[in-house]
């Protein structure tokens, strides 16, 4: 085993992740100088109207919502995207569970690619090599490996009959003429769905003037925590709320909230804050006596909301725009009742009248004062369930003469049942005039001769398919030059891979007191997060120890924070290991750390206030040199109060997600803050996701002064799809404990691999470029089967203009 001073491998990282710190002094923590602020700003504009120049044509995009973007997906769930993305709502699919395709209608084509024998951690030992597949496709998730046909599942899988738009098709031919054009089933068509096909879409809510993010007027509203997609295992609440006439219009005055089992969670008055012109006491139920003694305001029940509804929450409401707009808030996901049950030419029914059919309920009675907003948020959340539960064409044939007003006569004779049609995706496809095609080694597929081609290299595949003149609508390509090299020798290569990989995460540290244990060393490393294992490494003389981090950025704050500090006196050593597969770690680092998956994002840990003095002590001993020779001469106070971290300073301190956006929202504005956490434990480190990466540079450049707050923070490294680094190799309990390494020199092996991945990601590249705009892009590594279980790698992108 070789070792050497780790200065040559980390010196520039670290250089990078701690320039410009110290600008601030103690008392003015959060300000940033004004040259910094002016800067600051000044990028912020210009990555606004950058981004401004790609939203404005409302372009097609990927989401993962962050409780599913560390799941791995299934082929089932990749073809779930597929089916969506070329058919859409139009076509009676639903949105993916476990992703959002933002703007499918403006889908113009979608291109598949195959990649045999390559795993997820081929994808890690060779990222720099693969220049076009990590800067190119912003979404990246592990795939899980099957042993069926990928290419054959895609092409032959069947759209959900209740989805598939030939089965619409057919139950509409068996509908009275007079409901095919009734206008709930030419919205929502015949099948019963759940409750995602009935949230309103973006450009719907921009349409009706809801409140919408980044849309003018609606600047100065505040923004509920949600994710970007929900599920139809969401929650539903009931929202409604009642206005006075002021000088500036109408302004909140009571809102209520209830929950989906129509428990009121919120019920509040609220002071307007402009003086009222009329209470409105005949629909509000409101009077200046109900209001004189309150002190609540529109900022105190926003909070309240924010508090109340979980990230995935469905807000249910009769015009729930008007409700938002008085409670100046915008949230993403909400049903409106007033266009569930729809009218001809726009018009809506009045929630008094829907309750009294649909739910046999009287509310808003000429014996009351005013309307009850409790009620009325308990009507619209039941009348959305029923829908939901009923079905759309149900809900018109029970309802159609006391809601519509008129009735359907019987026909004579029925018509004979047209002939089932296919419900495989390449067949629907295809009715619908779109092309589909594959190119790759022989298979067995179920597709027509005519739209397959069978190619015995990849460099064939790629020429074959860029000599068409029209992109198919529907294309798989499946390269496997991959397999045929890598197969003989995969065992020896998921070894070196694993080696190789885990190797980023390990340093070395010491010499420790002689009766320092391996529980020690793990109490005192995770302060720099999550520790995998330790090894301790006992000479005659002295000990040392072998830490595995679970996370990239451990061995980062490790070399950091840890390296030179006192133990009874002694200085410790923080040192990566040197290997020849190792030479170019500073540069991986480097490509990691501007991944697009990791531009806006931060790592942050939270030393507890022995620990943080501990480290404060021993940077004024060593002359805060943490990557040199450390003195070894120490004053008597640091030795005695630093022989104390061995117990005292790794207790872990409680992060929250409050403390961490109060502390870091100062630098900018903090889009989300991910505390993961071990069931059962607390979270000992947080990724903090800015809305900008200038935020999170403003706030690497402050990095001394949160040392001094007793925060630790570097740049993302570990991309956000990985629960933790090894995890590259193997997924959840997978993991092996314990394995035999494999070090050593690169052989000839690594090299050829090296090589190999160039030449697929230029092919890659050149295939990429030759797809139309509008193009969804779907990269998938297959992974490994076998008893090594590694993972394969999904990447996803939708191709822009240039």
């Amino acid at each position: 085993m070789n070792l050497e001073p780790s200065g040559s491998i980390t010196s520039e990282t670290s250089g990078e992740l701690s320039s410009a710190a110290g600008a601030c002094s103690r008392g003015k923590r959060r300000s940033v100088g004004p040259t910094a602020h002016r800067e600051a700003k000044r990028l912020r504009s210009v990555q606004r109207e950058g981004q401004e120049t790609q939203t404005s044509g409302r372009s097609p995009s990927i989401s993962v919502p962050l409780d599913r973007l560390q799941q791995p997906i299934t082929p089932s769930e990749l073809t779930e995207l597929l089916h969506y993305a070329a058919l859409g709502k139009t076509g009676g699919v639903k949105q993916p569970s476990w992703c959002h395709l933002h703007h499918q209608k403006r889908v113009k084509a979608v291109n598949v690619v195959i990649v045999e024998g390559l795993t997820q951690s081929h994808f890690y030992k060779h990222y720099l090599t693969l220049r076009h597949l990590r800067t190119s496709y912003t979404t990246r998730v592990t795939f899980t490996p099957s042993p069926t046909d990928l290419a054959s599942g895609i092409f032959s899988g069947e759209v959900p009959e209740s989805d598939a738009p030939s089965q619409r098709h057919s139950e509409s031919s068996e509908l009275h003429k007079a409901l095919r054009i009734h206008p709930v089933i030419t919205k929502f068509g015949t099948q019963r769905k759940g409750l995602t096909a009935y949230v309103l879409p973006q450009e719907e809510m921009i349409k009706k003037h809801y409140p919408v993010k980044g849309m003018p007027g609606f600047e100065e509203f505040v923004c509920t925590d949600g994710v970007d997609c929900v599920t139809d295992g969401s929650p539903l609440y009931g929202l409604d709320c009642e206005m006075c006439l002021t000088e500036r219009g109408n302004e909140l005055a009571r809102v209520s909230l209830v929950d989906s089992d129509g428990n009121c969670l919120l019920d509040d008055l609220v002071k307007p804050q402009n003086r009222i012109l009329d209470y409105l006491t005949r629909f509000s139920g409101i009077t200046a006596a109900m209001l004189r003694p309150i002190t609540t305001t529109l900022r105190d029940v926003q909070v309240k909301l924010r508090q109340l509804l979980p990230s995935d929450a469905v807000l249910v409401g009769h015009s729930v725009n008007n409700d938002l707009v008085a409670l100046k808030l915008i949230h993403q996901h909400v049903i409106d009742t007033s266009l569930l049950y729809r009218r001809d030419f726009g018009q809506k029914f009045k929630l008094k009248v829907l309750a009294e059919v649909v739910l046999q309920r009287q509310i808003q009675t000429e014996g009351k004062k005013g309307h009850n907003p409790i009620e009325d948020a308990v009507a619209a959340l039941e009348l959305a369930q029923y829908f939901i539960k009923t079905g759309p064409r149900q809900v018109v044939e029970l309802h159609l003469e006391e809601l519509w007003g008129y009735t359907i006569m019987e026909e004579s004779a029925d018509c004979e049942p047209a002939p089932k049609p296919s419900l495989r995706f390449a067949d629907i496809l295809q009715t619908l005039g779109r092309s589909v095609a594959y190119l790759g080694k022989r298979s067995d597929l179920i597709l027509d001769l005519s739209n397959q081609q069978w190619h015995s290299s990849d460099k064939e595949v790629l020429a074959s398919f860029s000599r068409r003149t029209k992109c198919p609508f529907l294309s798989v390509l499946q390269l496997s030059d991959h397999l045929k090299r890598c197969h003989p020798r995969q065992e020896q290569q998921h070894q070196r891979a694993r080696a190789n990989l885990r190797d980023m995460c390990v340093v070395f540290a010491g010499p420790f007191p002689a009766d320092f244990s391996e529980r020690e060393v793990r109490r005192l490393f995770r302060c720099c997060g999550p520790v995998r294992s330790i090894k301790m490494l006992t000479t005659t003389v002295r000990v040392h120890a072998e830490v595995e981090f679970e996370l990239l950025e451990g061995p980062v704050l490790a070399l950091k924070a840890l390296n030179g500090l006192n133990m009874q006196g002694q200085p410790i050593k923080v040192q990566r290991p040197v290997y020849e597969s190792m030479l170019d770690l500073d540069l991986t680092l480097d490509a990691l750390m501007c991944d697009s998956l990791n531009t806006s994002h931060l790592y942050a840990v939270q030393l507890n206030p022995s620990m943080a003095e501990d480290l404060r002590i021993s940077a004024r001993v060593n002359g805060h040199a943490s990557d040199a020779e450390c003195p070894g001469v120490t004053s008597v106070r640091a030795a005695n109060r630093l022989s104390s971290a061995k117990v005292n300073g790794t207790r872990e301190s409680q992060l929250s997600e409050e403390t961490i956006r109060e502390t870091f929202g100062h630098f900018g504005s903090v889009e989300r803050v991910v505390l993961p956490a071990k069931r059962g434990n607390r979270a000992s480190h947080a990724y903090i996701k800015f809305e900008s990466s200038v935020d999170k540079h403003v706030a690497l450049s402050s990095s001394e002064d949160l040392r001094k707050e007793n925060y630790l923070v570097c740049p993302s490294l570990t991309p956000p799809h990985l629960p933790s680094w090894v995890s590259a190799v193997h997924t959840g309990s997978e993991a092996a404990e314990g394995e035999e390494r494999t070090h050593g020199h690169t052989s000839s092996q690594d090299q050829e691999m090296d090589l190999l991945m160039g030449k697929l990601d230029r092919r890659l590249r050149k295939l990429f470029s030759s797809l139309p705009e509008g193009t969804l892009s779907v990269v998938v590594l297959l992974g490994d089967t076998s008893a090594h279980g590694c993972p394969g790698l999904c990447l996803m992108e939708v191709k822009r203009g240039e």
